[in-house]
C-alpha cells in the first residue's frame, strides 16, 4: 500500500515547521516514524528524505542536532557526510575530465610528483575505484599525535611508503587514502582550492547554499548537526577527530534540501554529462563487500541500484537510489550508532511495493 505522505506531496514544502524535537515537514507515516523510533525525543537524532520522480514525498526530521541547547533536527540541518562526500570528489574529477584537464587513465604522479616510485603505475581510474592499491593513511599516523590531518598530510604519509598492498589494478580496497589523493588532483589541475573548487563547478551551479567541504577557522557551517556517540551510559559530543579535516574522503557537510538537488541533477546534463555519469555509475572493479557486488566512482552498485554509506565519529549516514523507479531514499545521522542502511532499505521498500 502506497504511504501516506504520499497523498500530501502536492503540499510538501509549504509546511511551517514546528518547533518541537521532531518538526513535522510531512504528515506523520506510522510506518516510518516506527523505524525512526530510536532516533526521537532528546536524543541525536536523523534527517529521512525520500523522492519519487523529483518531488519530495517523505521529509521529516527527528530528534536533536545539537543536545547541549535543545536545537531539533530539520531538512536543512547540515551533517557531516563522511564517506557519501566521494560521489562529489569523483563528479570533481569528473568535470575536470569533460574541461579536457585530466584523464582517468593518467598516472597520480603526474600531478603528485611527490608519490613514491610503488605508486608509479596508479591512475586516476584506480584511485577513483579503491584499487590503487594505497595503504590507508590512518594506519599511518602517528597515535600519540592528536592534531588533525590534512588532504596534503595524507600526501606527505604516503610519499614515505616504499610499498603498496598490492600492485596497482590488481584489486579492490577500500581506500580513504586515493580520494584524500583525488581532492589535491583537483586542485592542482584546476588551480583553485579543493573547496572552491565545489563551491564553484558544483554547490554553487546546483543552488547547494549550505553545502561545503568544512575548513574550521575558514567557513561556518549553518544550521549544523554535531556528532555524538553513546559512551558510559550517555550521549557525548564526538564531533571531530584527527581525521576529520580531511576533505576528499569525507569532509563534506550537506542537508537533505541541498542533497535532493544533487540528487535531481544525477538525471540529466545539467552538470555532468550523459558520457561522465555513465562512468560514474558503471562498475568499475568487483568488491567482496556485502550488498556492494560492484563499485563506480563514488558509488556503491548493487545491480541497478545506487548507494553509498558515510561513516564518522559521531555521524552514520546513508543515500540509496533506485535510478529505474526514480526513487531515493537519504537518510542522516549524528550519533554513532545504529548503521542506517538497513533503515534506509526498508523505507524505500515501503515505495518499491507500491510502485509494483
Amino acid at each position: 500500500m502506497r504511504p501516506a505522505a504520499v497523498l500530501f506531496a502536492a503540499v510538501l514544502g509549504l509546511l511551517p515547521l514546528a518547533s518541537s524535537a521532531a518538526p513535522v515537514l510531512t504528515p506523520p507515516d506510522a510506518g516510518i516514524d516506527g523505524l525512526m523510533q530510536a532516533y526521537d525525543g532528546q536524543v541525536p537524532g536523523a534527517a529521512v528524505l525520500v523522492l519519487h520522480d523529483g518531488q519530495p514525498v517523505f521529509r521529516r526530521g527527528y530528534g536533536l542536532a545539537v543536545v547541549e541547547d535543545g536545537t531539533a533536527v530539520t531538512a536543512a540541518s547540515n551533517f557531516r557526510l563522511a564517506s557519501v562526500s566521494k560521489q562529489f570528489t569523483a563528479a570533481a574529477i569528473l568535470l575536470l575530465v569533460q574541461d579536457g584537464r585530466l584523464g582517468l587513465d593518467q598516472p597520480a604522479r603526474r600531478w603528485l610528483p611527490e608519490l613514491p616510485p610503488a605508486a608509479a603505475g596508479i591512475t586516476l581510474r584506480q584511485l577513483l575505484s579503491h584499487t590503487s592499491g594505497l595503504l590507508d593513511y590512518e594506519e599511518l599516523m602517528d597515535p600519540a599525535d592528536t592534531r588533525q590531518v590534512h588532504d596534503a598530510d595524507v600526501l606527505a604519509l604516503l610519499s614515505r611508503q616504499p610499498r603498496l598492498n598490492f600492485a596497482a589494478g590488481t584489486q579492490y580496497r577500500y581506500s580513504n587514502s586515493g580520494y584524500a589523493l583525488l581532492a589535491l588532483i583537483v586542485s592542482r589541475a584546476s588551480g583553485q582550492a579543493f573547496a572552491e573548487f565545489l563551491q564553484q563547478r558544483i554547490f554553487g551551479p546546483l543552488g547547494m547554499a549550505h553545502t561545503v567541504a568544512h575548513q574550521d577557522g575558514v567557513d561556518i557551517v549553518a544550521e549544523r548537526a554535531y556528532g555524538y556517540s553513546w559512551i558510559d551510559g550517555h550521549w557525548q559530543r564526538t564531533d571531530q577527530s584527527t581525521t576529520s579535516a580531511v576533505l576528499g574522503d569525507g569532509g563534506i557537510y550537506s542537508s537533505l534540501d541541498d542533497l535532493a538537488r544533487w540528487d535531481a541533477a544525477l538525471y540529466d546534463d545539467r552538470l555532468l554529462t550523459q558520457a561522465s555519469r555513465r562512468a560514474m555509475f558503471s562498475p568499475a572493479t568487483t568488491t567482496p563487500e556485502a550488498d556492494v557486488p560492484h563499485y563506480g566512482f563514488g558509488w556503491r552498485l548493487n545491480g541497478p541500484v545506487q548507494w553509498h554509506s558515510g561513516e564518522s565519529i559521531g555521524f552514520r549516514n546513508v543515500i540509496v537510489r533506485h535510478p529505474e523507479q526514480r526513487l531515493t531514499v537519504i537518510v542522516l545521522s549524528n550519533r554513532n550508532d545504529p548503521e542506517p542502511y538497513p533503515l534506509a532499505r526498508a523505507i524505500a521498500q515501503r515505495w518499491l511495493d507500491s510502485l509494483q
